[in-house]
């Protein structure tokens, strides 16, 4: 082979060892300039920075220092400005960087499956707190099965060790000088052998997922000098290119056993998705909560201040006639004290909105309450619940079918069912000896100039000394590098070798110990998915019987409220007329204030009930119009509500409110 052959040779092999050959899976941000097959494996490519901007939605239902808010704006709001959310879409990229880790057969890391479940309604003038859990759902993790956790690697000490599957390239080179002191002289006829020369060393080794193990390397000493006068050639260089195979034959040798973490990370991959379908149930869920207790707050306000209003105009009344001498002056007195104790009950429900308001902004917001003027802008909510005239009548079995097909912990418990059968395939197999099948083979090259230092030679002591010439070596080693690889490639000095290795652990009590546990742990795994299934059944049972319960109270208490009123048109009647007195008036004014804010009341506990039902069926996203593909984006695509005519400040909207934003 021609020496220009062999340096074309050279370059291909190390062009296909270089990084840019290798199968790595495009990423967002890489370079595609001349070397970036050279240098985006190398570089970093830097993820978009967190926008804490709202999005413009929010300043389109802003109007004359309100938002008026209907509960579909309410929910978008939520699904492009709240941080649960915006941190939720982070984990199935996560999950997908963690797809590409073990792509390379590097470990698995942890990814977080949990979600948040907001912040609860304030209470009694109180800011209502934030609660980290599943929102009703469940947030399983679905793991790997691997339990443990190392600076974020999951531990997997157990089992078959998975093979490196990137192509790994290796160069290294030295020079060097070395003296060796002489101790006989005689023979030598110097005093110490001074070598320098240069080395080098590259190749390529790559892992495959049966098993296999193979190396291509090559090793060069050039330009090797010594001041020997024995040695042929001085300097020479010589080179030897190998190829070696390694192939597990028993334990780690199945396809099943090597990739068995790839499938794990594509199972998470789905976990991910279904855990931030989870958020966004969540986070849709506890939107509508916040909603709809902003709405109740209201009425109750409104129910406060209607009740105010009657006691002023009842207190003035009173004063009107006592200036006439119609009534006694204690029921002005009476009727100032009722008056009072309504101006504080209005106080105390402005404090209740006010927060409530708080709450609601900074959930559909993602630094709203840096701007002062969403902090100081009310929220008018434009929707009103109406409460069917009878409720839908299903068989507890297809609430059971509809739950268990919709719910995305369910998946996510058979997920990591099959993601635990899958990893206990490698604690099996580690069961098994080891037996390994090796095969090597290499080349080696040689060639130099003809050493110039004189050689001593003693004849009948006497020593002379003569210099080499090109005929007193063997011509076949003179020349230089390129002789070298046409000995290389030419195969003149070829080298094979083949063998087995057989290690056996007598015992095997570690891997006998570790394939018990997996086992053990995956029934413990199948009682929980099991525990799953009649929980939800159970919580099905529970939402539809306080659904139930919610309607009747709800029912009963709006002809509680209806009986009342006309109690109190009876008593007020009756106290025109001077047969009762102001303290029957009071007391008939307060159970009417009472039952209405009962109502109030009831109807919000009726709306939880029903939300409830629909976030234990899973039907939250279907039933409130949501599309997942605008969660995801952070963007949703409908424009917001139009903004109902305003009329002069203190009067009501021109244009009634809608109804609820629900799909129906």
């Amino acid at each position: 082979m021609s020496f220009a052959k062999s340096v074309v040779a050279i370059l291909l092999c190390c062009m296909i060892a270089l990084p840019g050959f290798a199968q790595t899976p495009e990423s967002t941000g890489r370079d595609h300039g001349v070397f970036s097959w050279l240098t985006n494996n190398y570089t970093p490519h830097p993820i978009s920075k967190v926008s804490f901007e709202d999005s413009p939605r929010i300043d389109k239902l802003m109007l004359a220092g309100n938002i008026y808010l209907s509960l579909r704006d309410a929910i978008a709001l939520a699904l492009e400005n709240n941080l649960d959310m915006e941190y939720a879409r982070y984990n199935p990229k996560l999950s997908e960087a963690n797809l590409k880790r073990v792509s390379a057969g590097a470990l698995l890391r942890n990814v977080s499956n949990t979600i948040s479940s907001g912040p609860s309604s304030a209470t009694l003038g109180v800011l209502g707190g934030a609660s980290t859990g599943s929102g009703g759902l469940g947030g399983s993790s679905g793991g790997s099965g691997q339990g443990g956790v190392l600076s974020g690697l999951q531990v997997q000490l157990q089992g078959t060790a998975v093979p490196n599957l990137d192509p790994v390239f290796f160069i290294g080179g030295q020079f060097i000088h070395s003296t060796q002191i002489q101790t006989a002289t005689n023979i030598s006829g110097i005093n110490g052998v001074f070598s320098q020369y240069g080395s080098s060393n590259y190749g390529i080794q790559q892992g495959t997922m049966t098993g296999t193990s193979v190396t291509l390397s090559m090793s060069n000493t050039l330009h090797f000098t010594q001041n020997s006068p024995f040695n042929d050639f001085s300097p020479f260089s010589q080179a030897s290119l190998s190829l070696s195979v390694q192939q597990n034959l028993l334990q780690g040798f199945r396809k099943s056993v090597n990739n068995r973490y790839i499938r794990v990370a594509k199972n998470s991959l789905r976990i991910s998705d279904l855990t931030f379908k989870n958020q966004v149930m969540a986070t849709v869920v506890g939107v509508v909560n916040l909603y709809w207790d902003l709405v109740s707050d209201v009425e109750s306000l409104k129910v406060k201040q209607l009740t105010l209003d009657l006691n002023t105009r009842q207190y003035n009344d009173n004063k009107r006639k006592a200036d006439l001498g119609a009534i006694a002056p204690i029921d002005i007195i009476q009727a100032e004290a009722e008056m009072k104790a309504s101006q504080q009950d209005v106080t105390t429900a402005q404090s209740q909105v006010l927060n409530q308001e708080t709450i609601l902004k900074a959930y559909i917001t993602r630094s709203g309450l840096d701007n002062l003027a969403i902090v100081e802008a009310h929220v008018i909510p434009t929707d009103h619940f109406d409460v069917p005239a009878q409720e839908t009548v299903r068989p507890i079995q297809d609430l059971f079918t509809e739950a268990l097909a919709n719910r995305p912990d369910v998946e996510q418990s058979q997920i990591g069912l099959e993601n635990t059968r899958v990893t206990t395939l490698g604690v099996r197999d580690a069961m098994l000896p080891q037996l390994t099948a090796f095969a090597a083979t290499s080349n080696t090259g040689l060639a130099g100039q003809v050493n110039q230092i004189p050689v001593p030679v003693t004849v009948n002591g006497v020593t002379s000394s003569f210099t080499r010439t090109a005929a007193d070596v063997n011509p076949y080693f003179l020349g230089g590098y390129g002789t070298v690889l046409g000995q290389l490639f030419g195969r003149n000095f070829p080298n094979y070798s083949a063998g087995i290795s057989l290690t056996v652990t007598l015992k095997n009590r570690s891997a006998q110990a570790d394939y018990i546990t997996d086992q053990l742990n995956y029934r413990q795994q199948q009682i929980q998915d099991h525990q799953l299934h009649n929980s939800i059944k159970q919580n099905v049972i529970n939402a539809r019987t306080s659904l139930a319960q919610a309607r009747a109270a709800y029912e009963t208490a709006v002809e509680a409220r209806k009986l009342q009123e006309q109690v109190l048109a009876g008593t007020r009647r009756k106290y025109e007329l001077g047969t009762t007195t102001i303290l029957d008036v009071v007391i008939s004014q307060r159970d009417t204030t009472g039952r209405e804010l009962s109502e109030v009341d009831s109807r919000n506990q009726y709306i939880h009930a029903r939300t409830n039902l629909e976030n234990v069926l899973g039907t939250v996203l279907k039933d409130y119009d949501v599309n997942i593909d605008d969660a995801k984006s952070g963007t949703v695509g409908r424009p917001p509500d139009l903004i109902p005519a305003v009329a002069p400040a203190g009067a009501a909207p021109a244009v009634p409110a809608t109804s609820v934003g629900r799909k129906q």
